[in-house]
């Protein structure tokens, strides 16, 4: 009988979680029939038109697909990249400072932004690279021309890339403390013991260590190769930059909300949509297969 009010309680206690699921993911799945129609606001998605694959169709015809592919999946892959290396490389830096108050402090300071929204981060970079900003003020001091940095094509990408990574690298690290801790100090005793340099316990136990870590964070990241970071470029691109800035997420809402090619937007980003089931299903096993690692 307790175990029966217990499992009661439990359910009760999803209850809400499942109510908001149903309402907001569940429920709106109806929509996804936009993208096989000729939608009429008017009409409503029932009655609008049945047209098939014709938005499909349509949307590898057009020359802005392919570009939004591919800014999409460079500038994941390197955020990718980037958040795996630098927070790994940052942990280890930090777990050789034996000063405990100073680690605990730069933890911190660097765990900040990670909680602050994209539009407050958006606006400090914007103001900081701007043409009169500090940064063009400090290069105007070695003879450099001011730059547009957020304007300039070629180096937009970049720019979203380092801002992501400052932003979360801190936050990411925290995974890879959590592994640090766990390796067992008696190892480092013997390899001292044994006369292994610094630089040789890193490599011989720390690294190993670690790996798997590195591995399964590697593996579960692929499910997020199609999604470049919405709130974060909408809030610094601008039409100069689109062919090296917009992404799928930022066309899908210019062409659904803004040019109100409701069917269209929506066959793209259902399209978005089951290529990242893919990935994600792939992710998880390879994730499974090289780090023992399962949901189920």
């Amino acid at each position: 009988m307790l175990n029966r009010g217990v499992s009661k309680h439990y359910l009760l206690m999803l209850l809400p979680g499942l109510i908001w699921l149903a309402l907001y993911n569940v429920l709106p799945m109806y929509g996804v029939l936009m993208a096989f129609k000729d939608f009429n606001p008017g009409l409503g998605i029932f009655k609008s038109e049945w047209i098939g694959m014709d938005n499909f169709e349509y949307m590898f015809q057009l020359d802005d697909s392919k570009v939004i592919f591919k800014n999409t999946i460079v500038i994941a892959l390197f955020k990718m990249l980037g958040n795996l290396i630098v927070p790994l490389v940052f942990a280890l830096m930090l777990n050789e400072v034996k000063n405990r108050l100073f680690t605990r402090s730069v933890q911190t300071i660097v765990y900040l932004p990670h909680f602050l929204s994209w539009v407050i981060i958006a606006g400090i970079m914007l103001d900081i690279f701007s043409y009169s900003g500090p940064i063009n003020q400090v290069l105007s001091l070695f003879g450099a021309e001011p730059m547009l940095f957020f304007a300039n094509p070629n180096l937009f990408p970049w720019m979203v890339v380092f801002s992501d990574i400052w932003k979360e690298f801190g936050f990411a690290a925290i995974i890879f403390f959590a592994a640090l801790t766990s390796i067992n100090p008696e190892m480092y005793e013997a390899a001292a013991i044994d006369g292994a340099s610094q630089f040789k316990r890193l490599t011989r136990i720390t690294l190993p260590s670690i790996l798997p870590v590195a591995v399964l964070l590697g593996t579960l990241s692929l499910g997020n190769i199609l999604n470049a970071g919405f709130d974060q470029i909408f809030n610094l691109y601008n039409p100069t930059v689109y062919s090296t800035g917009d992404i799928i997420d930022t066309w899908v809402y210019r062409a659904g909300l803004i040019d109100m090619q409701y069917g269209l937007a929506t066959a793209v980003g259902l399209l978005k949509s089951v290529v990242g089931l893919v990935l994600i299903s792939v992710s998880y096993t390879l994730a499974y297969r090289f780090a023992n690692y399962r949901i189920f």
